[in-house]
């Protein structure tokens, strides 16, 4: 469950984690940048590289070192400032290239140039491809006036090569993007379920508990004129009842906070604890009984809670419209599923929440079309409706998973 403290937890340390992954980034095309100088300078691979003009050749110099340089180190900043590289990258092969010096390793740094453009620029793409495609342009211009060979075939074959290292890194960042998108659709979902989930939670709890204390109150009230010395009993019902419910309540909010100690197990409703949930009804003045068949094991949290919630919901509605009928619990304990029973003998009708079964509630659904799709997220089934013989039940089947230690 997301902590609502996330988001300030992850504002506080974005900022450093984006600075130290900028710096790692730069460091490794540093690494990159480094080495490809280095290599321009290798002999045996003076042969690979980008080359365009077929000029008469030139012998090394200094400027063809620096311009060597020029088409390589610029290639550390790549991703930090991808238009900047590729320009320096781009001016220094040009002039490389209408000098006529030797080709070298080192002018697939152009190529490089050209790929990070594409995947790591941001702003003003359109504009930095024209003005790279008119710089190349000029570029073949020159050529031909110095004297080069090549002609408009040679010339634009050689764009289209540097328009397909482009065109990677676009559709690399294209793919980048759209995995951002679902990443954050999928947040967002994971949001609206988790809201709803504990919004259903809070429905249960509060529900639940303030229909027992509503009841019990009212007993409370009857009793101090018939019987003024069973009164007090009824009052205890009811600060029991609400006890109950903070107990609840701060496990809920436990769990929000994700904060350890307060979001500990023992607090979560269990299978265990049905039989509190038994005995606050008949404080209630619900006459309940209760039974469990089959061997009782520990199962997953989703599954206890759930089976829980089913039982608290049958209580609630029994008592808010079967109020003073016998109602029956029944537990059954297999080992594949989990069968709960929920009954009450007198014909009621049928409540408000039991439509929302049949026919989805357009505000998103609570009490036992709430709990049908709880149930249905553990793959367990929920049926509610009147039964033919008269009376009201609710039966869940949902699916065991025993804790193994």
């Amino acid at each position: 469950m997301m902590s609502p403290q996330a988001p300030r937890i992850r504002a506080l340390f974005r900022a450093p984690l984006e600075w130290w992954e900028e710096q790692d980034a730069f460091l490794k095309d540093g690494v990159l940048a480094l080495v490809l100088a280095l290599l321009a300078f290798v002999p045996t691979l003076s042969t690979i590289g980008a080359q365009i003009g077929d000029l008469p050749e030139r012998p090394a110099s200094a400027l063809s070192v620096a311009l060597t340089a020029a088409q390589t180190l610029p290639l550390a900043a790549r991703r930090r400032w991808p238009a900047g590289c590729l320009a320096v990258a781009a001016a220094a092969f040009a002039a490389y290239q209408a000098l006529g010096f030797a080709t070298t390793f080192g002018s697939l740094g152009l190529y490089l140039a050209l790929y990070s453009a594409g995947a790591h620029q941001v702003r003003f793409r359109r504009g930095l491809a024209g003005v790279v495609s008119a710089g190349y342009a000029v570029l073949a211009l020159v050529l031909d006036r110095l004297g080069s060979p090549l002609g408009i075939a040679d010339h634009l074959a050689f764009y289209l090569t540097l328009a397909v290292f482009w065109m990677v890194g676009s559709t690399v960042r294209t793919r980048r993007a759209e995995e951002a998108q679902r990443r954050r659709l999928a947040t967002e979902l994971a949001t609206a379920a988790e809201r709803a989930r504990i919004a259903s939670e809070l429905h249960d709890v509060v529900t639940h508990h303030v229909t027992a204390m509503v009841v019990q109150a009212d007993a409370a009230q009857f009793l101090l004129t018939s019987a003024p010395d069973k009164a007090s009993e009824g009052l205890s019902a009811v600060s029991d009842t609400g006890r109950r419910a903070l107990t609840e309540l701060r496990y809920l909010l436990g769990v929000l906070e994700a904060t350890g100690e307060s979001a500990s197990a023992d607090r979560a409703p269990t299978l265990g604890r049905l039989g509190d949930l038994v005995e606050q009804a008949r404080r209630s003045g619900q006459p309940v009984e209760f039974s469990e068949q089959g061997e009782r094991r520990a199962q997953s949290v989703d599954v206890e809670l759930a089976a829980y919630r089913v039982v608290q919901e049958a209580l609630t509605n029994a008592m808010k419209y079967a109020a003073g009928q016998k109602t029956q619990v029944l537990i059954g304990h297999g080992e594949k599923h989990i069968e709960i029973k929920v009954t009450t003998d007198r014909p009621s009708t049928v409540p408000a929440a039991a439509p929302a079964l049949r026919k989805p509630d357009p505000a998103g659904g609570r009490g036992l079309a709430g709990l049908r799709a709880r149930v249905r997220m553990v793959n367990g089934e929920l049926k509610a409706g009147p039964r033919t013989e008269g009376g009201f039940e609710v039966h869940a089947t949902i699916p065991s998973k025993p804790v193994t230690e």
